[in-house]
């Protein structure tokens, strides 16, 4: 009698989260704290081989939070 093989472990990579944190800081607070978890979120995704949308979404997140920061300011 044969066994199937084990079930594949869960991956234990960050992906999901540092582009959540990415997206979410990005928009909300700080944009540099968005493109770093942005990055994060690109390399932890390479590595798994999972497709990088969250990361590019933080980047996206971040570069809005800073145009309408200069817009904001430019407006005073």
């Amino acid at each position: 009698m044969t066994y199937p093989p084990p079930a594949a472990q869960p991956a234990n990579d960050k992906t999901t989260l540092w582009g959540v944190l990415g997206i979410v800081l990005g928009l909300i607070c700080c944009w540099p704290a968005g493109v770093v978890f942005g990055i994060l979120a690109l390399q932890e995704a390479k590595k798994a081989g999972k497709p990088p949308t969250l990361a590019y979404l933080a980047f996206a997140a971040s570069a809005l939070n800073l145009i309408v920061g200069i817009i904001y300011i430019a407006g005073r």
